[in-house]
């Protein structure tokens, strides 16, 4: 079977592929079910955002010019006021490093907000080159996502780490309750070496 390849997607084929691409969220984050409704209206409100890029990671399918199945994904956007997780993300930084702290990372930010393999297809090297490709070309000044922090040396941590990112909250509860995150951020265009320091 022919290894995935990342092509990037527009909002409609994004779209059509909310499905499938749920199906990798779920494998990778194992979220109890009745969440996925709410995941699937986020996603799709996510690609109506300013600047939307999207990639996915998906296997030839069986007919010649159909999309194969997704192994993974990622998408963000241009942050800014008004957006959720921004504004809840620049409250903490602001709250707990000054606001000068918070504008320094969310002024001009590219917010990656999902980026997830299937557990079948990790350690290939996907996650690195989605977000590789995801980041690449673009104009802001600052990328910021966050991941769950269930401990500092998840492959997901590492990686991020790798492209020169760094904590910015970590053992952060979002409001509404639920998992841990770490949010992280490292200034464009992503480095693998060295890391970034702790400001921008």
């Amino acid at each position: 079977m022919r290894d995935p390849k990342l092509r990037e997607i527009d909002e409609r084929a994004f779209l059509r592929r909310l499905d499938p691409m749920l199906d990798v969220y779920a494998a990778a984050m194992e979220p109890p079910a009745e969440q996925l409704p709410g995941r699937h209206t986020i996603m799709e409100r996510h690609s109506s955002y300013p600047a939307f890029r999207a990639f996915v990671a998906e296997r030839r399918g069986a007919l010649p010019g159909l999309p194969g199945p997704v192994q993974g994904f990622a998408y963000g956007f241009h942050g800014e006021r008004g957006q959720w997780w921004h504004d809840v993300v620049y409250h903490a930084l602001s709250e707990r490093e000054g606001v000068d702290h918070a504008e320094a990372w969310l002024e001009d930010p590219f917010e990656v907000a999902e980026l997830h393999v299937h557990p079948d297809a990790q350690g290939r090297g996907l996650g690195r080159g989605l977000l590789t490709a995801l980041c690449e070309g673009r104009q802001e000044r600052t990328v910021v996502l966050s991941t769950l922090d269930r401990r500092p040396d998840t492959p997901a941590r590492r990686l991020y780490r790798s492209v020169g990112m760094v904590d910015l909250l970590t053992d952060f509860e979002f409001p509404g309750g639920g998992p841990r995150y770490a949010v992280m951020g490292g200034t464009l265009p992503l480095a693998p070496y060295p890391p970034a320091s702790s400001s921008p």
